[in-house]
């Protein structure tokens, strides 16, 4: 029997796939269409594939080499870069991105040259702030930009979008929606702009789009964590009849001992300048398993047997053993949240593997028709 490698994420393609299509339904039967952020999983192309035949058209990463990889494999979709880009980055982003969302002026008349070279019309989509402070053009600005942004050749404006609760957590409200889409009527009348993609955010607005009575000027949401997970993100509420299960992280026992719970000896600070606190319990089930930080983003996993994790360095997971007979060679298995799965996918040191689904037809397709009338169920 060939043994499975490890360390190794296992991805289930067709929860995935389920997870796209149920949430495409949803939000098409609001007036919006969807956009899958494939950045989380480093555009892997099984995991794009699983989108693409969900449905969905439009594909974002923010990284221009995987804007070039998804070009290559000649993926049936839209590729925005879903990142405003750097100056260093205009020649590729022309050459790979069909749209790239943007906030500086500079950067946009340097994309502005470059498809003047390339023989091109690129596409933008102009982010607008609307108080979570990562990127995004002031709103008393954005007249007076877009002016600017016209007089450039080789530049079209594809659309306007804004972004929520990613680094300030500032959620899309009732009034906070509102409030954008007031602005983007302004801008069309003012300007006579079409504006054909006009993206409210991203899963954090689910909550928002799933109650609301009046979506606006809204036609456009951006989704990777709750396609990858089936969960919004502004509250980690689970998404009735979608698929949480979709990722497990599978690493291997190398050292199975009696220890005591807590170190003994002068401390200082440990291998990452940190100085952890100790609760001494006695002696404990002390487990290693060979991954650590370089590995994976640690406070993202929980292990699925009652086990419970001690820290990390490098290389090693520590975990208390409790009262789980385990040895040298044993798999161990955690549930990755979104975090971790962007550094295992990341990781050239952990094998990708794809399972399929094992459930009934009608366990796979389920019932997307009385999904919609349901409410995300809050995290517990």
């Amino acid at each position: 029997m060939k043994l499975k490698p490890l360390p190794r994420i296992e991805i289930n393609l067709d929860k995935i796939q389920h997870n796209a299509k149920i949430l495409k339904y949803l939000c098409e039967s609001k007036g919006v269409g969807v956009t899958g952020v494939v950045k989380g999983v480093c555009a892997d192309l099984q995991i794009v594939n699983a989108f693409v035949q969900a449905g969905i058209t439009r594909l974002a990463v923010s990284k221009t080499i995987h804007l070039e990889k998804l070009k290559k494999a000649k993926i049936n979709a839209t590729l925005i870069l879903l990142r405003t880009p750097g100056l260093s980055e205009v020649h590729n982003v022309v050459k790979y991105a069909d749209i790239s969302m943007n906030s500086e002026i500079e950067v946009i008349r340097a994309l502005s040259n470059e498809a003047i070279k390339q023989g091109k019309i690129h596409k933008i989509m102009i982010m607008v702030e609307m108080g979570d402070l990562r990127e995004g053009v002031m709103p008393k600005d954005l007249p007076e930009f877009i002016s600017e942004v016209m007089e450039l050749p080789g530049i079209e404006i594809a659309g306007i979008g804004t972004n929520f609760a990613c680094f300030g957590g500032v959620l899309p409200t009732e009034d906070k929606m509102r409030e954008f889409s007031t602005l983007v009527e302004q801008i069309r009348k003012q300007f006579s702009l079409e504006l054909p993609i006009v993206s409210g955010g991203n899963s954090a607005n689910l909550k928002w789009l799933f109650e609301t009575k009046n979506t606006g000027a809204i036609n456009d949401i951006r989704l990777g964590e709750s396609i990858l997970l089936g969960r919004e993100t502004a509250e980690g509420g689970i998404i009735p009849n979608l698929y949480q299960d979709t990722f497990k992280f599978v690493a291997e026992v190398i050292e199975v001992k009696q220890k005591p719970s807590a170190p003994y000896g002068f401390r200082g600070k440990n291998g990452f300048g940190e100085s952890i606190e100790f609760q001494d319990h006695g002696w404990m089930n002390h487990i290693l398993v060979g991954v650590g930080r370089q590995d994976v983003f640690v406070p993202g996993l929980v292990p699925m047997k009652p086990l419970k994790i001690l820290g990390a360095t490098s290389d090693h997971i520590v975990i208390d053993g409790k009262n789980i007979h385990l040895k040298v060679g044993d798999e161990v298995t955690f549930t990755p949240n979104y975090a971790a799965i962007l550094s295992l996918m990341t990781s050239p040191y952990i094998h990708k593997t794809y399972i399929q689904f094992k459930g009934s037809k009608s366990e796979k397709q389920g019932n997307v028709y009385s999904i919609y009338k349901q409410r995300i169920i809050p995290r517990q």
